[in-house]
């Protein structure tokens, strides 16, 4: 497994961009997020890089076509996923670029793969049956996570690489006839992840509200997830994710309204969300000893908001992190996360 080396407050996003020129989108990406950059999608572009279209890129029996919907003309094999699972053609022209672009980039760069509970749900909407989809999803994703790695060894070789597998499909985990028992979901995410690890430091992205403590057991190094009262629910399981060493990327900006130019509604909204974390850990886990030290890291980064199962494209936008090792008050807890943010002014 590769440690996590990044710099508490390190900026970086997940999903795609706006934009339809790939220049001017790998431009963006390496000037706002220096130190993290995020290789981009650009569905605008190219409707099959959206991130379900991504996913089934390649895939025997599934044709996508121009407008990016995924269409069953013939049997998918779990087996054997793949006609090509390489990252050439329409739906990778971002990453391509971006890899490109860090040739020569001795920093880390952060890239991402459509997850499998997610292509799964896609497979089984477009017509193949359920148990088929996800074990074709499963072999699928890790068979490109592996494409995607190798070409980004290959053209980016001084990088470090660090993995996010993006599962808006988590959302649904708990939902009455989710096709998916909760620990065959957490077994197929934890399958990718394990394939990931040898190679780079692994992230599991998640962007709205699920049961974290299922997703955490998929065992990511970095969880992303956005700032709302769902996580506080999960305050013991993301405190033992944290004293394991673990990283927490925190979505701050939302993509769905106007955020302005000041990030100080945005930086109470998150430094809330830790204090409540604080107090609920504290009380959770206060049975005559209180824990006095709780490892907890935060960074910018963009959350995108949960596309449905027919939406094939994510949607990115600057967010933010930061870091706390310390569980003895509110005060202190935003004094010390302050650092965090303090490159978003």
């Amino acid at each position: 497994m590769k440690a996590v080396n990044l710099r508490v407050g390190t900026a970086s996003a997940i999903g795609s961009l706006p934009h339809r020129q790939v220049d001017a989108a790998v431009a963006v990406a390496l000037a706002a997020c220096p130190d993290l950059p995020a290789a981009p999608s650009l569905p605008r572009l190219d409707a099959r890089e959206g991130m379900l279209s991504q996913g089934a890129w390649g895939l025997r029996g599934i044709d996508v076509d121009e407008h990016g919907r995924l269409h069953l003309i013939g049997t998918v094999d779990p087996t054997d996923p793949f006609v090509d699972p390489g990252v050439e053609g329409p739906a990778f022209g971002g990453l391509r670029a971006f890899l490109e672009a860090t040739r020569h980039r001795s920093a880390p760069i952060k890239l991402q793969v459509t997850g499998p509970v997610t292509l799964g749900l896609a497979l089984a909407d477009a017509g193949v049956r359920a148990d088929r989809a996800f074990a074709t999803a499963g072999a699928a994703v890790r068979k490109r996570a592996a494409a995607v790695l190798d070409l980004a060894t290959r053209v980016s070789p001084l990088s470090a690489k660090v993995v996010f597998v993006d599962e808006p499909g988590l959302v649904a985990l708990s939902d009455d006839g989710f096709p998916l028992t909760p620990d065959e979901a957490v077994d197929l995410v934890s399958s990718v992840l394990a394939s990931i690890e040898d190679v780079a430091v692994t992230g599991l992205h998640c962007c709205g509200d699920t049961d974290w403590r299922l997703a955490l057991a998929a065992g990511p190094q970095i969880v992303s997830m956005p700032t709302s009262a769902g996580v506080v629910d999960h305050a013991g399981a993301l405190g033992v994710h944290l004293d394991r060493g673990g990283w927490v990327a925190w979505g701050a900006v939302p993509t769905n309204r106007p955020v302005g130019s000041e990030p100080g509604l945005l930086w109470r909204t998150l430094a809330d969300s830790w204090c409540e974390l604080v107090q609920r850990v504290a009380t959770d886990f206060d049975c005559g000893t209180r824990r006095s030290s709780r490892r907890s890291v935060v960074w910018p980064t963009t959350i995108p908001c949960a596309p449905s199962r027919s939406s094939p494209s994510r949607s990115t936008s600057p967010s933010a992190f930061g870091v706390s090792r310390s569980a003895s008050g509110c005060r202190s807890a935003r004094r010390r996360h302050s650092r965090g943010v303090s490159s978003l002014r």
